[in-house]
C-alpha cells in the first residue's frame, strides 16, 4: 500500500545534505536535539525505511517522512 500523504518538494540549493539538517531545513523539526530524540527513536524514514543515523546523506529525490509529512530533497 501507497502512502497517500501528500510530498513537498525542499530545494536544497546542492547535490546533498545531512538528514539532520534537512530536518531542520525543511522544519519538520525545530531543534538539533529535537532531531537527535526523533531519529533515534525510529521516527524518521527515508525513502519509506525507518533511518537511525542523523550523518545519513539524503540526495536529490529522497523522501524523508515525520510526523505524518513527506518530503522530497529536490
Amino acid at each position: 500500500m501507497t502512502d497517500p500523504s501528500p510530498v513537498d518538494h525542499v530545494p536544497i540549493g546542492g547535490e546533498m545534505i545531512r538528514l539532520g539538517q534537512f530536518l531542520k531545513f525543511a522544519g519538520l523539526l525545530d531543534s538539533g536535539g529535537n532531531v537527535k530524540e526523533a531519529i533515534l527513536d525510529g521516527f524518521v524514514d527515508v525513502n519509506g525505511e525507518v533511518e537511525r543515523q542523523r550523518g545519513r546523506q539524503l540526495h536529490v529525490g529522497d523522501v524523508v517522512s515525520f510526523d505524518g509529512r513527506r518530503v522530497r530533497v529536490s
